[in-house]
């Protein structure tokens, strides 16, 4: 497989891109190797400007639910464009999708769109705290909410709770109001709780996309609500990756647990660029114009996003027996894989939840981000790199999760355990 072209591009690149890219993972840091340059995507397939084909296993991180190109969605786009790119005043488009978000998420009365998954977050603190009218926030190792400062938060030292910022540039005193707990560990979110009495939210990611995909336990999440019930609390689920994902009703209809605010993204905007939170109407009207609380955006509601966003959703709702599709598509292709490993003697533990899956080289199962951390990420790097020369596009991180999309067939799962059984092969 000859990559010449992309290794030229990403030497192009890093003169003029800090690292060559937009977005740190895509470098390859954590795999090895060169970043393929993508041309074009097809369905279930990306080709990149060498001109390699690749069953795509990431699609564009979560939005491509119905995979590139979909004609549906496409034609959408198309059509939004030839009435304008952007007026930044109200439309119709934006109430039509709101109520699509609304009708599909119990625990959401109101919503409020935006242009990222990270500026959703942001805003959804900012509503919690003028909501509480508390400071502190509590977040969990290992779940990812976007880059802003508040977020960015490695563990304190010793016993310590409170965070420490994990990026230069972010000032500690943005940092001092997060709480730092234990994935699955509901002693160390009372601890939180013992050390700090100005609680705004616990934001969490139910279903963690970040880390691997690491699914919170029902258990779990119940006495997390029970917690924030009885302390004032708000419970924000970060959907961001999982919404439409791992259930079309989101995580509070696989948990039975209901967040008081759920941040969304990726399937929304079917490929554009676009956020969302909403919650109950009491919350919500908290926020400016409605209430105090400011958040506003030029691009936010942007109509081609929202065109985009409608025919995905649409879709998704005409198709909605599709879910149990993928999830038995997704379970098939960690469960092959699995059995793969395991036949040349490596250990693999496996997960899915709908569309999306992961995998770790591992010997215990992962529960949170501590056990992640003791997967074999050398192993990892050696099957990315593997899979990639069989013609195979899975994330490039240990710890990310990757996805099936209506196109990916079936006889594309069995192709790629067949694959990975070659790949572990050699590997060993």
């Amino acid at each position: 497989m000859s990559i010449e072209k992309s290794v030229k591009a990403f030497e192009e690149a890093q003169k003029l891109i800090p690292g060559g890219v937009n977005s740190p993972v895509r470098a390859f840091a954590s795999v090895g190797g060169i970043p393929r340059f993508i041309a074009s995507g097809e369905g279930a397939y990306i080709i990149d400007i060498d001109g390699n084909k690749y069953v795509d296993y990431v699609q564009s991180w979560g939005p491509l639910i119905f995979g590139h190109r979909n004609e549906e969605i496409e034609t959408a786009v198309i059509e939004a464009v030839k009435h304008g790119l952007s007026f930044g005043a109200p439309t119709e488009a934006e109430t039509e999708l709101a109520s699509m978000v609304t009708n599909f998420f119990e625990s959401i009365d109101k919503v409020r769109f935006v242009s990222s998954g990270t500026e959703a977050v942001m805003s959804a603190i900012r509503l919690a705290r003028g909501f509480t009218g508390r400071d502190d926030i509590v977040k969990f190792t290992g779940c990812y909410h976007g880059h802003s400062d508040s977020l960015l938060v490695q563990a304190g030292s010793g016993a310590a709770t409170f965070g420490n910022p994990s990026s230069p540039g972010v000032p500690a005193d943005f940092t001092k109001h997060t709480l730092l707990a234990t994935y699955n560990d509901i002693e160390s979110v009372k601890k939180c709780f013992t050390d700090s009495k100005d609680i705004a939210c616990v934001i969490i990611e139910p279903i963690a996309g970040n880390m691997g995909l690491v699914p919170a336990d029902k258990e779990f999440l119940a006495e997390l609500r029970r917690l924030c019930d009885e302390n004032g609390t708000l419970l924000i689920f970060d959907e961001v990756m999982s919404g439409f994902r791992a259930s079309i009703f989101g995580a509070e209809s696989i948990t039975g647990v209901k967040p008081d605010i759920v941040t969304l993204g990726k399937v929304i905007g079917g490929g554009m660029p676009v956020g969302a939170f909403g919650g109950r109407s009491e919350i919500m009207a908290k926020l400016s114009p409605e209430g105090p609380v400011y958040q506003a955006g030029t691009l936010s509601g942007n109509p081609v996003a929202m065109a985009a966003g409608l025919a995905a959703l649409k879709k998704l709702k005409a198709h909605a027996r599709v879910m149990d599709v993928l999830h038995g598509r997704a379970a098939r292709l960690v469960d092959g894989m699995k059995e793969m490993a395991q036949k040349h003697g490596i250990s693999l533990q496996v997960d899915s939840r709908g569309s999306m899956f992961g995998f770790f080289f591992n010997d215990k199962p992962v529960k949170n981000f501590a056990d992640a951390l003791t997967s074999d990420t050398v192993m990892f790097a050696k099957f990315h790199a593997g899979m990639l020369d069989e013609g195979y596009y899975f994330a490039c991180s240990q710890f990310e999760t990757g996805f099936i999309s209506t196109a990916t067939t079936d006889a594309m799962i069995e192709e790629t355990i067949k694959a990975a059984d070659r790949v572990f092969g050699r590997i060993k």
